[in-house]
Order: structure tokens, then C-alpha cells, then sequence
């Protein structure tokens, strides 16, 4: 039996499925802010936001440039509401706090 052109070099694990390096740089994986919201805002909001940021380099590298792009843009969404929760929860607790202090000088 004889063939007349070699078989297909096997698949390069790490390398985009359809050949060659991705063309750009991948985008940014917001995992700093995720982080940092994580641990100073929101934690439920932010362990979501490291989710998503931890998946843009494998989906970038496995030639997904759509899901890479959409998992960098959650990841950012995930972060800025955990800070704006951070924020909010902050606040009303700074207004909570007056309000018991002025309540509590109010009944002596």
C-alpha cells in the first residue's frame, strides 16, 4: 500500500487551532482590578470577575479571539459593579454609623 503524500503533522498543544500565532495581542485580562475588588469591594462579585479574567489568555491561545474579547469585557463588567458595590456598601454603612451615634446621643 502506498500513499501519495504524508499524513498531516499532529496538532501543537497551545497553538491556535487553524495554524500560525493570532494576529495582535490578546486583551487585557482584568485581573488586577478583579483582585483588587475581590478583596477590598465585593467578594462575590469579584471571585465572578477572576473567573472570567483567568479565562481570556486559554480562550485567546486556543484561537477563540470572540470569547477572549467577551470574557475580558465580563471580567471588567464583574469588577467595576463589585466596586460600585464596595462603594454603596461603604456609604450607607458611614450613614448607618452618624445615624445610630446622633440616636444614641439624642436619648442621653
Amino acid at each position: 500500500m502506498s500513499y501519495s503524500e504524508p499524513p498531516p503533522p499532529p496538532p501543537q498543544y497551545g497553538t491556535p487551532a487553524y495554524g500560525g500565532q493570532q494576529p495582535g495581542n490578546p486583551p487585557a485580562n482584568n485581573l488586577v482590578w478583579a483582585i483588587l475588588t475581590t478583596l477590598f469591594c465585593c467578594l462575590p462579585l469579584g471571585v465572578v470577575s477572576i473567573v472570567f479574567a483567568a479565562q481570556v489568555n486559554g480562550k485567546w491561545q486556543a484561537g477563540d479571539q470572540a470569547g477572549a474579547v467577551e470574557s475580558a469585557e465580563k471580567a471588567k463588567k464583574f469588577a467595576i459593579w463589585s466596586a460600585v458595590a464596595g462603594v454603596v456598601g461603604a456609604v450607607l454603612y458611614i450613614v448607618f454609623v452618624v445615624i445610630a451615634m446622633g440616636a444614641g446621643a439624642g436619648s442621653s
